[in-house]
Formats: structure tokens, sequence, C-alpha cells
């Protein structure tokens, strides 16, 4: 896959002069060149008919302003944002979508009539897959989010407070970040759920001795840090703490295991990774590009795992 730069962008007319069908699509990242996007959306593309292609874009944070103007100029259909540009790009869109606000984040980005909008496909895609992966619903869940910090972290724990999930425990590795969001969240969380005392949404530290009592009381650990991008990444959460009435949910999107899915699934526990919610978000965003229905299926086989 051929990953595009500032530098290109800056000569895409030049660049792209004999490039047909035209890329006017892509996902922005800082690393991005790992993405499987590309290939699931040009498939989709291409099934639907739609004479666009789909691309990788290698921008920096103190390269994504420029960048912003730049895909404005090159009349670019829309955006898909991934790490780290998510909660950075609220101030490059002219709208932002009320529950996208909410989140403090964005994901995609669409370009029409002259403005951008900004939303998040990130939170619903993951109600979505969730129920792909384990056959439950999140709103009966009690969950553990690592990573609460993130732009994605934040979608999801939004999301859990949307559907009135049993209980939420937000750890991050600035602890502060964690407690700042729990109190955010805390009256979607007002009522009562759970039989007994235990309060129904925590922010807890990142450590062994405080995680321990809390994985007793959980049912889906969410992974939203990028802890198993690299081979040699540190587990994000202890092998002592997996155990198999867990379900353990990466966000990472590879065809490969993280370390932490597999240490997980030596213990016993259920898992999935981050490629479901790949698909179901990315259908969303080609939606709002679109407005048709994305071709599902087709991108399903294009991340393959039909």
């Amino acid at each position: 896959m051929t990953t595009h730069t500032l530098a290109d962008l800056q000569k895409w007319e030049e660049k792209g002069r004999d490039r047909s069908p035209p890329i006017r699509l892509g996902v922005v990242g800082d690393p991005v060149a790992h993405s499987l996007s590309p290939q699931m959306q040009n498939a989709a593309l291409e099934k639907s008919g739609l004479d666009f292609r789909y691309a990788a874009f290698q921008i920096s944070p103190n390269e994504l302003a420029e960048a912003f103007d730049l895909f404005r100029k090159r009349d670019f259909v829309g955006l898909n944002l991934t790490v780290p540009h998510k909660i950075a790009a609220l101030a490059l869109v002219d709208e932002v979508e009320e529950h996208a606000r909410e989140i403090g984040a964005i994901n995609t980005v669409v370009f029409r009539g002259g403005k951008s909008s900004g939303w998040n496909t990130d939170a619903p895609g993951f109600v979505a897959a969730i129920r792909d992966a384990f056959s439950v619903d999140l709103r009966d869940l009690r969950v553990l989010l690592l990573g609460a910090g993130g732009g994605a972290g934040r979608a999801l724990a939004r999301q859990c407070a949307w559907e009135n999930c049993e209980r939420l425990v937000l750890v991050n590795r600035t602890f502060e970040k964690a407690q700042a969001l729990a109190r955010e969240l805390a009256p979607s969380f007002a009522g009562p759920r759970v039989l007994g005392p235990e309060a129904r949404l925590e922010a807890v530290r990142w450590e062994e001795n405080a995680l321990r009592p809390q994985i007793a009381r959980i049912d889906l650990v969410v992974n939203a840090t990028t802890l198993g991008l690299k081979l040699f990444d540190p587990l994000p959460l202890s092998r002592s703490l997996l155990a198999p009435h867990l379900m353990i949910y990466d966000l990472i999107a590879q065809e490969r295991p993280t370390s932490l899915l597999e240490a997980a699934a030596e213990a016993g526990a259920r898992c999935a990774n981050g490629l479901t919610l790949l698909l179901h978000q990315s259908a969303l965003a080609f939606e709002l590009w679109f407005d048709r229905p994305a071709p599902r299926t087709e991108m399903r086989v294009a991340l393959r795992f039909a």
C-alpha cells in the first residue's frame, strides 16, 4: 500500500495528473502504514460503482492543519482520522455533529458544499462490533476500559453511558483524565442497575493491585490504547488478571493477534480484535459520505474475516 505525505498533498495536481480513478478519500494518522482501511474502502467504492479511490496519509500533529486545508482545496469527499488526530481535528472542521461534540473527538470528516463536518462513528460502531464479536448487547455488560483518556477511549466510554451499560470502570495512565471523564459521565450512571452496593461508574488507577478486585466484577475488558501495535509492546493488562469469564476486545485492527489477545486466549477468555469495529465504523462513515447503504459484505471480505 502506498502511503502519502504532506509533501505529496502540496504537489497533488502534479502527482495525480494520470491517476484514475482519482483519490478523493483517505485515512489520516501517525502512524498509518498499518491501516487496513484502504483495502476495505476501495472494495466498497468498487462494489458501489463510485469513481473514487481511498488512500492512507501519514500526517504528523504539527502538519494536520495544513493538510486539512489542502484536502479541502483538492476536492476530497471525506476522511477518516486515527491516532493521534481525533481530538485535535475538532478545531479544524466547520461543524461538529452533536454526539461527536459530546465525545470530544471525531474520526470521520465529510466535505460538502464548501464546508466540512466532523462525526464520530467509533461510538455507534462499537455497539455493532461487540454484538458481532460476542453475540451480546453492550447495555447488558460490565465494562473495564483501558485507555479512557484518548479519542477512541472517550468515544467508547460515552457510548457505554448512552447504552446505560451495567457498569463502567475507566482506567488511564494519567489517572486524572479518567477521573475527569468519570465526572462527565456520572449523570448517566445515577440510576440503579447492578444489585449490591458497588458503584456503577469508577475511575481506577492503572496498577495491578487496583485492577485485581475489579476483574471479578467485569464482563468485558476493552483495550483502547496503542499497546500491542508494535510487536514487542508490553501487555496493557497483566497475565495474572486474565480469567476465563472475561471477554477481551482489543481495538487494534490487524490480522495477527496482539500479545494481549494471545495471553487472553491462553487464559481461556473469549477474544476479538478491532477488525469488527473497523468494519462497522467504516461502513457508517461510507454512508455519511455517500448517503447510501455501505456494502458491508464486500467490506468484510476485504478484511478477510467473512
